[in-house]
């Protein structure tokens, strides 16, 4: 924007001209770099001075409630008694020392409470609460818990031992060296003498403790293993006395000879019992070969049969053979062929009776092996059921012997192990090398008050800091027309300064300002930029509005209808908000009647118009309930009343978003006023606003951003920044 120092003649014709966007888009706003962090903390330094301010306060309390606190350790090594590795190694020890857990040991409950009693840390308040004076944090505490928790609140018992503990654990620290053996013991405490008396005292009563509670482990475990000899002792002999008994009962005679002879037989009989069944095979098959051939001398070929069979069978074959040479010679009628044919039918049937005593022979022979395999498979399961009998006998006592042997073996490993605890219990519990005791701190650890301070301050203002830029990141309010170099058919009309709240209902004030000042020059510029996008005049009819209520319309409205009048300009100035319009107040007028009566058809035209002594006439919104009745349309007689009386007409609409009257309203104005206010009205909102509006009338639209601060704007980086301080210090140098 630029704020001319000397005001333009308003009566003057400006020449049309085409809108070109006045400002042109060089750095956005969203971008960042070493100038936009600048400005930024610049213009949110308050913020971050109050949360600077607010974290500093809290930690000077916590600093200074600080108390110096002194560190002493020693380092040593446990190891497993010497005198453990030289015995036999079955009496040696089975839990040899582990370094993790000694160091569990050295935490035990038992040792601190030792700890606790021989170095009178009850009496000590930094370890008993009961002596502690509650401060002003933890009584605030207390305050609030008792507000949400309406149970009595516990108080610490001055002789008990418990709240003792945890502090004590606090302040001891325990822990192994990397991965060797060495393990560490340090304590806190604001006294030197007492850090370095605990971690001295807390090794001695550990010695002490652990020889302790091995003896007492020993003790128990030979016991334990004294009665479990007498009890192995009682199942030893009644075992040994079991197998003695079934040994005589059973008459069981441990003798091999007799063992291999059952086998033998045994083995015998099943060898006789296979051939037995081969024999019964080869019966069977020559059988059933014979019976199922139907040429004798073909199926005995393959066959071992006897010699009387074989010789009818060769004599056969040959006669045949004298049959097939006769007939190559002589017809099947001559005698020699014929005497042929009988001999072969006589020899055919020798051969078969032959082949039948065969047959009868061979089937006597496997009923003679059908009965002697019956024989042996009698005389084979007797002698099985006697191996069987025998070898359940030697297995049963094998197994008594074997319960007695173990049992014997159990009351020796128990003899063995009672000899071993009584040499064990010889033995030291624990070798412990001290390798640096604990010594008297001579200043205290951490750092000093001041560090500490010091990283406070630098924590703060990263938070600080932080907390800037989200809330920076999170302000999508609209603060240059840089930001609105997106929406389209906008005419940035100007910025308009802030005035005090104390000013801005006072007409004499504001009358006041018109006259001179940075406000009025702003009103000046949002005059010749109407004039401007209307073709270089001033238009007949202009509609202020807001997308939302409080963004300074009613203000503006005003400004240019006083700047107009002051000009000479003749000026209607019309309430449009018809439910929450206030022109009449700020004007004092004593109208009662106003638009929404002329919109119901209740008042003229001439009823509705009232004059100011600065040369304006305004028309008040009137009775508010009567605007669900009232005809926007009927607003165009007072636009078309204005004109022919030489007045502009200035409409100080209801907000876009909460009213739709504000549509009726652009569609019969030349032009429409968006006001904006500085860093409130959010983007979206402006957009959506636009769109209503262009739906209403497909024109451009005059933009101006009201209640501007001049000196949080020029902390911003965009485009139009430094003009706007430029024409502020101009302006300066000029008055």
């Amino acid at each position: 924007m630029t704020i001319s120092t000397i005001p333009p003649d308003r009566n003057a014709s400006l020449s049309s001209m085409r809108y070109d966007p006045r400002f042109q888009v060089e750095t956005r706003s969203d971008d960042f770099d070493l100038t936009s962090g600048l400005r930024l903390i610049r213009r949110r330094m308050v913020m971050i001075a109050a949360i600077i301010t607010l974290f500093m306060a809290i930690a000077a309390i916590m600093v200074s409630g600080l108390k110096p606190s002194f560190h002493a350790e020693s380092r040593l090594i446990i190891h497993t008694p010497l005198a453990t590795k030289l015995g036999p190694e079955d009496s040696g020890r089975n839990d040899p020392l582990d370094a993790a857990s000694e160091t569990e040991r050295l935490l035990s409950r038992s040792i601190a409470e030792r700890v606790i009693r021989d170095l009178r840390l009850d009496q000590w308040p930094e370890f008993n609460p009961a002596l502690q004076e509650s401060s002003l944090i933890d009584r605030v505490r207390a305050m609030l818990r008792g507000l949400v928790d309406r149970e009595k609140p516990f108080s610490p018992v001055r002789n008990s031992i418990e709240p003792i503990i945890p502090k004590y654990y606090k302040a001891l620290r325990v822990w192994r060296d990397g991965q060797s053996d060495v393990i560490q013991i340090g304590f806190d405490a604001s006294d030197p003498q007492l850090a370095a008396s605990v971690p001295n005292r807390l090794i001695s009563i550990y010695l002490e403790e652990r020889k302790d509670g091995l003896r007492g482990r020993l003790d128990a475990a030979e016991e334990w293993v004294l009665q479990r000899i007498a009890e192995q002792k009682d199942r030893a002999a009644a075992a040994r006395d079991a197998a003695d008994a079934y040994q005589k009962t059973m008459d069981v005679v441990s003798n091999d000879d007799d063992q291999v002879e059952q086998i033998k037989s045994i083995m015998e009989l099943g060898e006789r019992q296979t051939k037995i069944e081969q024999s019964r095979t080869e019966a069977r098959a020559t059988i059933s070969a014979l019976e199922a051939a139907d040429d004798l001398s073909l199926a005995l070929q393959n066959m071992v049969i006897p010699d009387s069979i074989g010789a009818a069978q060769r004599e056969l074959r040959s006669q045949e053979q004298d049959l097939e040479r006769l007939l190559e010679i002589y017809g099947n009628t001559a005698e020699a062929v014929v005497d042929m044919r009988a001999k072969i039918l006589k020899s055919r049937t020798d051969l078969s009776l032959a082949v039948d005593r065969y047959l009868q022979s061979i089937r006597s022979k496997l009923a003679a092996l059908d009965h002697e395999d019956d024989a042996v498979r009698s005389a084979l399961a007797v002698a099985h059921e006697k191996r069987a009998r025998s070898a359940l006998a030697q297995t049963e006592l094998a197994r008594l012997q074997r319960m007695s042997d173990k049992e014997q073996t159990a009351l020796d490993k128990l003899e063995e192990q009672r000899r071993g605890l009584a040499a064990q219990a010889m033995l030291p519990g624990a070798e412990l090398e001290v390798l640096s005791p604990a010594a008297v701190p001579l200043a205290p650890q951490g750092r000093g008050r001041l560090f500490y301070l010091v990283g406070a301050l630098l924590a703060s203002i990263s938070i600080a800091v932080t907390a800037a830029f989200v809330v920076e990141m999170l302000d999508n309010s609209v603060r240059s027309f840089d930001q609105m170099a997106g929406m389209p058919r906008i005419v940035p009309a100007g910025f308009i300064p802030r005035l005090k709240r104390k000013d801005r209902g006072d007409p004499s004030m504001l009358f006041g300002y018109i006259q001179d000042g940075m406000f009025d020059e702003a009103i000046r510029s949002v005059i010749t930029s109407l004039k401007q996008s209307n073709g270089g005049k001033l238009p007949n009819s202009i509609v202020v509005t807001s997308a939302h209520s409080g963004e300074g319309k009613s203000l503006v409205a005003r400004s240019l209808a006083i700047d107009l009048a002051a000009n000479g300009i003749p000026v209607l100035l019309v309430d449009g908000d018809l439910r929450h319009g206030n022109l009449d107040s700020f004007f004092r007028s004593e109208l009662q009647q106003g638009l929404n009566e002329f919109l119901c058809r209740q008042a003229g035209i001439r009823d509705i118009i009232d004059h100011h002594p600065s040369g304006i006439d305004f028309i008040p919104a009137g009775n508010a309930t009567l605007h669900r009745r009232a005809r926007m349309t009927d607003a165009a007689d007072i636009v078309s009343m204005a004109a022919s009386l030489g007045q502009v007409v200035i409409f100080d609409s209801a907000p876009v978003l909460a009213s739709a009257d504000t549509m009726h309203l652009t569609a019969l104005a030349e032009r429409t006023l968006v006001v904006v206010k500085w860093g409130k009205t959010s983007r979206r909102a402006v957009e959506f606003c636009l769109h209503q509006l262009r739906t209403a009338r497909n024109a451009e639209l005059c933009v101006a951003i009201n209640n501007v601060n001049p000196k949080q704007h020029a902390m911003y980086n965009f485009s139009d920044s430094e003009l706007f301080v430029k024409s502020l210090r101009k302006y300066h140098e000029f008055t």
